[in-house]
């Protein structure tokens, strides 16, 4: 397996399109995350089946957020796609979220090239209201049974302030 951070850039955040790396599978209970230093997935946890991934999940290479880690991706698509799977993805915003008293904020995507839904995905607000209602939900008690009210969602934003986020996650990585 090639390692991801090495071989791939973060995209053309500025013009809102990113590359993306699959941890996780939409509907996944198994908690998989890059391990930097071994430039390969590792299963960190299996998580309740009702925690299940409402979208893949993934990170943008050679970023890292406020918690260590690859910036987070939460990738929409109509069916789930295979870990270590990489592709260009439009940027639609941000889900400001802590997770134990630390920021981990999530870049939301679509494929760049998403023909079957019309590429009608621009912006969050084109995103069905009940689906971040989930994502919501999900990221606010995915923790629940081990560690109740550690993880909040602070919010959703839109295009630019995720490219912020982005640009601030490519400064720490090149530190």
């Amino acid at each position: 397996m090639a390692d991801f951070n090495k071989i791939l850039t973060p995209g053309d955040y500025e013009n809102g399109e990113i590359n993306v790396v699959i941890e996780i599978p939409t509907g996944s209970n198994h908690k998989v995350e890059w391990n930097r230093e071994l430039a390969c997935f590792e299963l960190d946890r299996e998580e309740p089946t009702i925690f299940a991934k409402p979208c893949n999940y993934g990170f943008i290479p050679q970023t890292l957020d406020e918690d260590g880690d690859e910036l987070d991706v939460l990738l929409v698509t109509d069916h789930p796609l295979p870990m270590g799977v990489f592709l260009k993805a439009r940027v639609l915003g941000v889900m400001k979220f802590v997770d134990d008293g630390e920021v981990d904020d999530k870049i939301i995507a679509v494929p760049a090239d998403d023909r079957n839904n019309g590429d009608m995905y621009r912006t969050i607000d084109d995103l069905p209201k009940q689906f971040i209602k989930q994502l919501n939900h999900h990221f606010d008690h995915y923790k629940d049974l081990k560690k109740p009210g550690s993880t909040e969602v602070k919010g959703f934003e839109g295009v630019e302030e995720a490219k912020k986020v982005i640009a601030e996650a490519i400064l720490r990585w090149g530190k």
